[in-house]
């Protein structure tokens, strides 16, 4: 029998062809918010190297919810056609392309992380950011404009017409971003949300911007296709969003159309304290998964083949999703299966390459210089 990691997995009308999810990782490369040849050959690199699932950085739904001004976004025709290319070429090599869609909210016009992140002014090529309310996401940053009632509006549309700007694009599976403290977090949690409007105040308020964008995304994205949600699962801080509340959520999101939680944690205020280990966020998956029903991702420092495949063969994710680890190896899944025993399903390109670790006599310079 394969590894649990390499046994198929479907959704609905998709079948993934393993367990291995490709996170969604910024780049901070696209001028003009339009994806080019760096992440056509970033993203079509973890295709080729056997993902199941390739999933796109974040990508945001309207100019202003973008991190930076080099982030990607999907509002219009240039950035649907150069998705297109990217989505058919990761189809092509067997994995399911993926689209995650956000908004930063108040954690939006920054500089980029090798730049220092610092907050920048409109004359600093920055923008005015939105949030629930007017509080800044740090000491000293941007003061967001909180969002009345017509821009809460124009957010759920903006999800929903880069959602059918996903599909037409070739998209396979739909995630919405509502973790690390960006907008759809913001509201989530008690920590940003202190709004006393029907958006604000009980958890029943908190999770309202989040369904009503899911519904608005369900209402283009096609039936037969998945819908994944990432949330932080704990906002690491006393009075903040807790895994009984992402427990209770998952019950919710299940009942409306998503498919997996993909379970990640914190950012939702610099005072947060995270225990950051290997597995770190593993225990969230796994409880999330038992107490909800439905399925889940595990994310966060995974990245020994044994380990990963342990997390899915006992039962405590659905998926494990890999960040750093494919950014410095894009090939670990093919090297993971013949870790793990698997025929590793090279490209046939490639298949003159699966010749390690078996040893190879190696013969001295003067042999060599003589054959």
């Amino acid at each position: 029998m394969s590894p649990a990691l390499f046994s198929p997995l479907r959704f609905r009308s998709l079948t993934a062809r393993n367990r291995i999810m490709v996170s969604p990782m910024c780049q901070y490369s696209a001028p003009e918010a339009v994806p080019h040849e760096w992440h056509l050959v970033h993203l079509g690199s973890r295709a080729i190297g056997g993902a199941g699932i390739v999933m796109t950085e974040a990508t945001a739904v309207c100019p202003e919810g973008r991190i930076t001004p080099h982030d990607v976004g999907l509002w219009n025709d240039e950035q649907e056609s150069s998705f297109a290319r990217i989505a058919s070429f990761v189809a092509a090599q067997g994995a399911l392309p993926g689209m995650q869609l956000g908004h930063a909210g108040r954690k939006a016009s920054h500089a980029r992380p090798w730049e220092g992140r610092a907050p920048l002014t409109p004359s600093e090529g920055g923008w005015q950011t939105v949030a629930p309310g007017p509080e800044p996401w740090a000491p000293g940053g941007l003061i967001p404009r909180a969002l009345d009632r017509d821009g809460i509006v124009a957010v759920v549309e903006a999800f929903r017409h880069s959602a059918r700007r996903s599909l037409r694009a070739g998209f396979r599976v739909l995630e919405i971003h509502a973790a690390h403290g960006y907008l759809l977090h913001q509201f989530l949690s008690p920590l940003s949300n202190r709004r006393m409007d029907e958006y604000g105040g009980p958890w029943e308020n908190r999770v309202r911007l989040l369904l009503e964008c899911v519904a608005a995304v369900r209402s283009v994205w096609p039936e037969e296709l998945p819908l994944f949600i990432r949330i932080s699962a704990s906002d690491w801080i006393d009075g903040g969003w807790t895994i009984a509340d992402s427990v209770i959520l998952g019950r919710r999101l299940k009942g409306v159309g998503v498919d997996l939680i993909d379970c990640s944690s914190g950012g939702a205020s610099p005072a947060q304290q995270i225990p950051i280990e290997p597995h770190y966020q593993v225990g969230f998956a796994a409880r999330i998964r038992r107490e909800s029903g439905i399925a889940t991702g595990a994310v966060g420092l995974i990245g020994e083949a044994v380990a990963a495949n342990a997390i899915i063969a006992e039962g405590d994710a659905d998926l494990v999703i890999l960040g750093r680890r494919l950014l410095w190896d894009p090939y670990w899944p093919l090297h993971a299966a013949k870790r793990l025993g698997e025929v590793p399903a090279l490209p046939i390109q490639y298949a003159r390459a699966d010749i390690f670790p078996i040893a190879i006599p190696q013969r001295k310079g003067s042999e060599l210089a003589s054959a």
